[in-house]
């Protein structure tokens, strides 16, 4: 059963030549799973001004078009959006904490929520929205899964709304989880960014691919943590955290964000034109 524990950090390229050597292999495929927010591009004050800087995206781009590299983007976001904000044709996208896929090929997967839950959707957005949408406060509307934010509530304000929220999402029968400086209303069902990640490996590789190919995936939250759990051992995972303490699935823990452009150019310096 795996187990959460404080991971061994890394803190530039030099930290992942020294602590994995021989991880990487020109000759071996490599699945590249990764998160967005927070992990290829900046915690921004809105989910609307997240961009991934200049030299990430020109990384992300070369490490796409390899042919012994497949690429995956887990994100929370929904699917067009993580799409848009991204941007690379016939690479594989999994939206709202992978209830929504799609591969490169068009081909999709969506998880088939209960008629009933679904019901309830509608009114919980609404709910939250007549409520506690104010001094800064708004609702992310992705469709199947909700995002209340509250980075810009002022302090004295946010614990209250938040906690108001939570009643909320789970009056409606959705699970509210921690995420930075925001709710996610996630449906209650046995499907995450974990179920997504195997899934994606299963169907591209087949059932034996945890013997066929290597595997790392880079995420910065609480729900990454899932694909951490189902990956543990089968994989190299990073959890981004300035915090030394953080107990995390993942095997290293990347010390800020911008040590995850560092993994990619690890990455690149084995993969090479």
């Amino acid at each position: 059963m795996p187990e959460k524990r404080t991971a061994p950090a890394i803190s530039s390229l030099e930290d992942f030549e020294r602590k994995l050597p021989g991880y990487l292999n020109e000759n071996t495929t490599l699945a590249l799973l990764l998160d967005y927010d927070g992990t290829l591009a900046a915690i921004a004050d809105s989910p609307k001004n997240t961009y991934m800087t200049v030299a990430m995206e020109k990384l992300l781009n070369q490490l796409a078009i390899h042919p012994k590299i497949f690429l995956a983007m887990i994100s929370g976001r929904a699917l067009n959006d993580v799409q848009s904000r991204v941007g690379i044709p016939g690479i594989t996208y999994a939206g709202n904490h992978g209830l929504e896929i799609e591969s490169g090929n068009g081909t999709r997967h969506d998880y088939p929520l209960p008629a009933k839950l679904q019901q309830h959707y509608a009114p919980m957005v609404v709910e939250l929205v007549e409520n506690v949408q104010k001094n800064g406060a708004w609702v992310e509307d992705k469709t199947v899964s909700l995002t209340y934010h509250y980075r810009d509530v002022p302090a004295d304000l946010s614990g209250a709304l938040k906690q108001q929220a939570i009643r909320i999402i789970e009056s409606h029968g959705y699970l509210a989880n921690q995420a930075h400086d925001a709710i996610e209303a996630k449906p209650p069902v046995n499907w995450h960014k974990g179920e997504a990640a195997l899934l994606i490996l299963k169907d591209k590789f087949g059932p034996n691919w945890a013997d066929e190919i290597k595997v790392i995936f880079a995420g910065d939250d609480n729900t990454d943590e899932d694909a951490m759990r189902s990956l543990q051992g089968v994989s190299k995972s990073f959890r981004v955290s300035a915090d030394p303490e953080i107990q995390t699935y993942a095997d290293f823990r990347l010390t800020s964000q911008n040590v995850v452009e560092d993994l990619l150019r690890w990455i690149r310096k084995t993969y090479k034109d």
